[in-house]
């Protein structure tokens, strides 16, 4: 057969994610849509299309139907569109069982959101030294990868790329938008009008008069708390203080981010200590990441006034 580009679009229409490992979360790859540069044999027959890869189905073995499968060309490629663009955390990658495991060898995955040659000419991300026959290995980055396209391609001539199955792991790449808006807010203890919305109503008037800060009583490790609905990662954090007074209460307060509700969640994990208060208008945490439904903000050990103008989350949600 003469070499040709063929591109085959595989979409999976299905209720919900199904998961390859209840650890790694919902394999993004299995809502996309895959493509490849060649296909080899009948176009009508279900051997080696590029949708083989995104099935669901682990079977290693080319004859039984989920596998893809090039002609021999020049630097072959296969590709999925996750259809928007997501942070990868990992790629697991199913080599054929039955014969040929070696063709795999040199292989490399390229992540990102270009399609320039095929998506191939962007940031790679991994080179596949070798997988044992009908094995899945999965290949983890301590970088952050981002991209819309996860693109497999072996370089060199007369080469055959073979994928029994594609996962790709990760989460929406955060976007910008500020989470606490749409989230819910609760407080220890409320002195007057300082409700706990204020916080997260979009306002960072540093006036307490002005209606827009959150203001417990005079409580013992006093504590305000951000409700997400859901498990994000959380990228950074910014607290804005109360400015026309009383702004160095704030000193001493801890940034906690988890799931827990022990203790009013007030024992998760800390990411900032806040510890110039009065100096700025506002003060950013940087919090790599974390991850967790609950962003509690506390003055541990010291009966305190606890004032927040605003507080706003960037992250990403995950899946």
């Amino acid at each position: 057969m003469d070499h040709h580009i063929f591109y085959l679009l595989g979409i999976i229409a299905a209720s919900g994610f199904i998961d390859a490992s209840s650890t790694k979360g919902k394999n993004l790859a299995l809502y996309g849509k895959a493509t490849q540069s060649s296909l080899y044999g009948n176009p009508w027959a279900p051997f080696g299309h590029a949708y083989n890869a995104i099935d669901g189905n682990t079977d290693s073995n080319y004859n039984h139907g989920s596998c893809t499968a090039t002609n021999s060309q020049q630097n072959p490629w296969w590709t999925v569109d996750l259809l928007d663009e997501y942070t990868v955390t990992s790629v697991t990658i199913t080599n054929r069982g039955d014969g040929y495991s070696e063709r795999i060898n040199g292989a490399e995955i390229h992540i990102g959101n270009s399609l320039r040659n095929n998506g191939n000419d962007n940031p790679r991300a991994e080179v596949i030294s070798s997988i044992p026959p009908g094995r899945s290995f999965t290949f983890h980055w301590d970088k952050r990868f981002s991209g819309r396209y996860v693109n497999v391609i072996i370089p060199g001539n007369y080469r055959i790329l073979t994928l029994c199955e594609v996962e790709v792991y990760g989460y929406p790449t955060q976007r910008g938008e500020n989470l606490a808006l749409t989230g819910r807010a609760t407080q220890s203890s409320i002195y007057g009008t300082g409700f706990p919305f204020n916080a997260i109503d979009g306002n960072r008037d540093g006036v307490f008069s002005h209606s827009s800060c959150t203001h417990t009583n005079h409580d013992l490790s006093p504590w305000w708390r951000l409700d997400l609905l859901k498990r994000h990662k959380v990228f950074t954090i910014t607290v804005f203080n109360r400015q026309e007074a009383t702004s160095v209460r704030l000193n001493g307060a801890e940034i906690r981010i988890g799931d827990s509700l022990d203790n009013n969640g007030n024992n998760n994990p800390r990411c900032g200590l806040v510890s110039n208060a009065g100096q700025t208008p506002s003060i950013s945490f940087e919090c790599n990441g974390m991850e967790g439904r609950y962003i509690n903000v506390v003055i541990p050990g010291r009966k305190e006034f606890l004032t927040l103008c605003e507080v706003e989350v960037f992250g990403a949600p995950l899946i």
